[in-house]
């Protein structure tokens, strides 16, 4: 049977349950943050001298940005975050290339934590790793930090990944003397 015949791939379903792990292993390091350290009540725990634990409730989207200050902004950003992870999720399915199958299941599994359950349960998203010591200025969380891998896996894919057949120059057949 070929890929085309198959409704996913070995490698499809390998980033549905990277995407789930993903979830997964944010949700527990959420649930330590509040819960096993009380950084919520905390506020912030240094840990090294570049890198802090600091609770931060973000209203934006990666890093801050797309900031939703209403309902109305606030489902319109989980509406879209949902289209994409759709769209995602249909892309992957078919797929033979692994780093690309590992970059989806990254950028699915953030997008799912972040925006499809912190924002509409909690309004916003919860944000603890602090990196201000080495002059990088935005809190953020693993999920943004898998979504951001994930680009740049998607960006290395595309540009030094194995080309499509119809971009494949078409090979030449030399006829050989006898």
């Amino acid at each position: 049977m070929t890929t085309r015949n198959r409704f996913f791939t070995p490698l499809g379903l390998y980033a549905y349950v990277l995407a789930a792990t993903m979830v997964i292993l944010d949700q527990m390091a959420k649930w330590w943050m509040l819960n096993g350290l009380h950084l919520d009540v905390r506020g912030h725990i240094p840990v090294l001298p570049f890198f802090s634990l600091t609770m931060v409730m973000n209203q934006g989207v990666s890093y801050g940005l797309l900031w939703a200050q209403s309902s109305l902004q606030r489902y319109l950003l989980v509406a879209a975050a949902a289209a994409v992870v759709g769209m995602l999720a249909v892309w992957v399915r078919r797929t033979d290339r692994p780093l690309f199958a590992t970059a989806i299941g990254l950028v699915i599994g953030g997008a799912i934590r972040n925006n499809l359950i912190d924002r509409p349960r909690l309004g916003q998203v919860i944000d603890f790793l602090d990196f201000s010591g080495l002059g990088f200025p935005w809190v953020f969380n693993t999920a943004d930090t898998w979504i951001s891998i994930g680009v740049v896996l998607l960006l290395i894919d595309s540009f030094f990944g194995p080309k499509p057949a119809s971009e494949k120059p078409p090979e030449t057949v030399t006829d050989k003397p006898a």
